[in-house]
C-alpha cells in the first residue's frame, strides 16, 4: 500500500495586522518529500502518530509537503493568496506526479484563513481530491477548527483531536491510520456527518479538563464506548477568525452508518447549545485586579502563581508587566514579550552582564499592545532562544524561538523578549533564559489553556487576566464582517 502524506496548517487570527505570507513559511520552516517523513518520525504530533502507526504496517509513505511552522504562529493574519496557492499548488503537483497511490493523509489546522478562500481546509482537500480521484482521504485537525458541510463532503474521515491542552495529536495521527489501513482494505466504509450549533466561544473557555467542555467531551466519549467504529469529534471552533464557516463544528464518522452519524451530531450540537453561556460568557478578573489578587496569593504563602495573558495574540502586550512593577512586585517573570528592536538593540551594542535602560514591547503599536515599559536591569541571557520542552505538552520537542534576550530587573524580576509572538507551555520557557524557576513566586505566560498542563502541577493558585487583546473573552469587542448570522454570542449584541 502506498499511501501520501502532508501538511498545511495554521491558525488565522483575521483581526492581526499583519498578512501570513511565503516568507513567514520559509523562515518557520518548510520540508518537501521525503524530509516530511523522516522529520517527523518519532514525532509526537499529527504526523509523528501517522507516520509511526504506518511503520507498523509495512505501508509505503511517500512525503510530500510540511508547511505547518509559520514563523509568528497565530500573531498572523489572512494568508495571502500567494501564500495559499503556493503551498497548496505545491501539495497537488507533488501528488499527480505520483503513481498507484492508495490514499493521502493530510494533517490540517482547520482555522487556517486565506484572502480570496475564507474555507481554506476545505479548499486545500477539494484540491487534493481532484488531483488524485477517489482515493481514501483522511484528515486530522485542531480542536478550534472551524469547519463546515464544505469540508466532508471531499473528505472521506476528519479526526479532530479531543484534548485542550492538546495533548493527543499523536493519537489523533494514529486514528487516522487505523482508519486509513482498514478502509483500503475494505473493512471499513467511513461515512460522516456534520452539525453547527451556532456557537462561537473564546479559547480561554474552551480547556477539555473543565466545565463546560469536559461535559461536551464525556458526551462524545459515551457515544464511542456504546458504538463500535465511531469516532465523534466536537471542534469548538477559533472564534478570532472572521469567516463564514466560525463556530463549533460536531463531526462524527461511522461505519457505513449515516443515520448513526447524523444522530450523534444531533445529539451533541444539542449539547453544546445548551451549554452556550458557560462556553462564551465568564467573568475573569481585568488586569489591576489580576495582579491585586496574585499578590494577595504571594502574602498568604500560596505560591507560585500563574497569570495567564489570554488575550494577547501579537505577543507584546505590555499592560501585566506594567500593573506588576506599579504595584510592586517581585519574585515575577514575565516570559515572553515580543519586540524585535529590542531584542536587535541588546544584540548588536551589549553583551551578558551589562546593565541597560531599554524600552520593552508594543512594538506593533497596536491600540491593544499598551504603551513600551523602560525598564532597567542586567542582562542574563542574549542569544538564540531555543530550547526544549519538558511539560507534558510537546515533551521532547524543540522550540526554535530565534533571537531572545532576558532582563533581570532587580528584586529577582526577570523579563523575557522574544523577536515574536511566544506561548510558554512549561518550566524551560523560564530556565533556557538562566531565570531560577523555582525561586519564582509569580510567572507570567500569554496562554490560553495549554500552560495548564504543565502549569497545573506546579502552580499553587492561576489566574487568568482579561488585558486588553486580539483574543478577548468578550467577543462582542470584535468587529466581525463574514459571520453568519444568528451566531451565538454575537446575535444578543
Amino acid at each position: 500500500m502506498k499511501v501520501a502524506v502532508a501538511s498545511f496548517s495554521h491558525e488565522t487570527c483575521t483581526f492581526c495586522p499583519s498578512l501570513t505570507t511565503v516568507e513567514d513559511y520559509e523562515r518557520g520552516g518548510v520540508y518537501y518529500g521525503q524530509e516530511v517523513i523522516e522529520q517527523n518520525r518519532d514525532g509526537g504530533g499529527y504526523l509523528g502518530g501517522f507516520i509511526n502507526a504506518m511503520d507498523d504496517e509495512e505501508v509505503d509513505l511517500v512525503g510530500i509537503l510540511d508547511a505547518s511552522h509559520a514563523w509568528g504562529g497565530s500573531s498572523g493574519s489572512w494568508l495571502t493568496t500567494r501564500c495559499f496557492n503556493t503551498y497548496t499548488n505545491e501539495m497537488t503537483k507533488r501528488l499527480k506526479n505520483e503513481t498507484h497511490l492508495d490514499g493521502v493523509y493530510l494533517a490540517l489546522h482547520g482555522a487556517m484563513a486565506a484572502e480570496n478562500y475564507p474555507k481554506a481546509e476545505a479548499e486545500i482537500v477539494r484540491r487534493v481530491r481532484n488531483a488524485v480521484g477517489e482515493i481514501p482521504v483522511m484528515v486530522t485537525l485542531d480542536l478550534h477548527a472551524n469547519e463546515d458541510q464544505d469540508l466532508i463532503e471531499v473528505a472521506d474521515a476528519v479526526f479532530v483531536i479531543k484534548t485542550y491542552p492538546h495533548l493527543d495529536t499523536k493519537h489523533a495521527g494514529e486514528t487516522a491510520a487505523r482508519w486509513m489501513v482498514d478502509t483500503t482494505q475494505g473493512t471499513l466504509h467511513p461515512t460522516m456527518a456534520i452539525t453547527k450549533p451556532g456557537v462561537m466561544s473564546p479559547s480561554v473557555f474552551q480547556g477539555t479538563d473543565a466545565y463546560p467542555a469536559k461535559r461536551i467531551m464525556d458526551r462524545c466519549r459515551d457515544w464511542e464506548a456504546r458504538e463500535e467504529d465511531v469516532y465523534v469529534s466536537v471542534a469548538f471552533g477559533f472564534a478570532y477568525a472572521d469567516v463564514p464557516d466560525v463556530g463549533a463544528s460536531i463531526i462524527a464518522v461511522t461505519n457505513n452508518d449515516q443515520a448513526l452519524a447524523e444522530t450523534i451530531t444531533h445529539d451533541v450540537s444539542d449539547l453544546v447549545w445548551e451549554l452556550r453561556k458557560p462556553l462564551a460568557n465568564k467573568d475573569i478578573l481585568d488586569t489591576e485586579d489580576g495582579v491585586k489578587k496574585a499578590l494577595t496569593y504571594v502574602k498568604q504563602g500560596e505560591t507560585p502563581v500563574v497569570l495567564a495573558d489570554h488575550a494577547d495574540r501579537l505577543g507584546d502586550s505590555t499592560h501585566v508587566l506594567r500593573t506588576l512593577l506599579n504595584q510592586g512586585a517581585t519574585n515575577f517573570a514575565v516570559s515572553t514579550i515580543a519586540d524585535p528592536h529590542a531584542v536587535q538593540t541588546l544584540r548588536n551594542r551589549y553583551e551578558v552582564g551589562d546593565n541597560v535602560t531599554i524600552s520593552v514591547g508594543a512594538y506593533t503599536k497596536h491600540k491593544y499592545a499598551g504603551e513600551p515599559v523602560e525598564v532597567t536591569g542586567e542582562i542574563e541571557f542574549l542569544g538564540t532562544g531555543d530550547y526544549t520542552l519538558v511539560g507534558p505538552m510537546g515533551k521532547g520537542r524543540n522550540v526554535t524561538l530565534g533571537p531572545a534576550a532576558a532582563l533581570h530587573l532587580g528584586n529577582n524580576n526577570h523579563v523575557v523578549i522574544s523577536s515574536t509572538l511566544h506561548q510558554v507551555l512549561d518550566s524551560a520557557g523560564f530556565e533556557a533564559f538562566n531565570i531560577d524557576f523555582d525561586s519564582l513566586d509569580i510567572m507570567v505566560v500569554k496562554s490560553r489553556v495549554h500552560f495548564r498542563a504543565f502549569f497545573e502541577q506546579v502552580a499553587r493558585k492561576i489566574i487568568e487576566v482579561d488585558a486588553p487583546g486580539l483574543g478577548p473573552a468578550d467577543l462582542i469587542k470584535l468587529n466581525y464582517q463574514n459571520v453568519p448570522e444568528g451566531m451565538y454570542p454575537l446575535a444578543e449584541k
